[in-house]
């Protein structure tokens, strides 16, 4: 595993990030386009949650709490639980962008860690440390996709009745 480039692609998708949320407006923020679908600002509220509360925490675990509960989690639960929808952009953003550097700080603190160690999953199987930090990485660029889906979403609603089919296939 290359551990160094995919720390370099976490902190550009943390600009990445960043530079997604620039420029929306509140009602856009907190548009869905239906009641399964996230807003932009329920994206950004779950990876600031999933910076303090899952990822970071998790990989510690693996790392130095070995055979130790793992610590529990509810994603989607949070979204409501958390009143991610009710949130402000701006300060949900500022907050994501501070744990993300403390992530960063973090893993960069680690030095030379045994990617390797696992530990056994609460849902069954093994999980290295490796694998929960390429996971990370990973999780920004689902989310990444969602943003700018939630944007190609927006502006077919803002167009409506008018379609955006000349742009090309989404």
């Amino acid at each position: 595993m290359d551990a160094e480039a995919l720390l370099d692609l976490m902190r550009h998708n943390t600009q990445r990030i960043r530079t997604l949320v620039a420029g929306t407006s509140d009602a856009q923020a907190r548009w869905k386009p239906d009641a399964e679908t996230w807003s932009i600002l329920e994206v950004i509220n779950h990876l600031d949650d999933e910076e303090r509360l899952d990822f970071r925490v998790r990989l510690d675990h693996i790392l130095h709490q070995p055979g130790q509960p793992w610590p529990p989690i509810d994603p989607p639960g949070w979204v409501t639980e958390h009143r991610y929808n009710e949130r402000d952009l701006d300060d949900s953003l500022a907050s994501f962008l501070r744990e993300r550097q403390q992530s960063l700080d973090w893993l960069q603190s680690l030095g030379t860690p045994n990617w390797s160690r696992s530990e056994t999953a609460p849902w069954g199987g093994t999980l290295s440390a490796g694998d929960m930090f390429a996971a990370w990485v990973a999780h920004d660029t689902l989310h990444l996709r969602q943003l700018v889906e939630l944007h190609h979403a927006y502006v077919e609603q803002l167009a409506a009745p008018y379609h955006t089919q000349y742009a090309g296939d989404w």
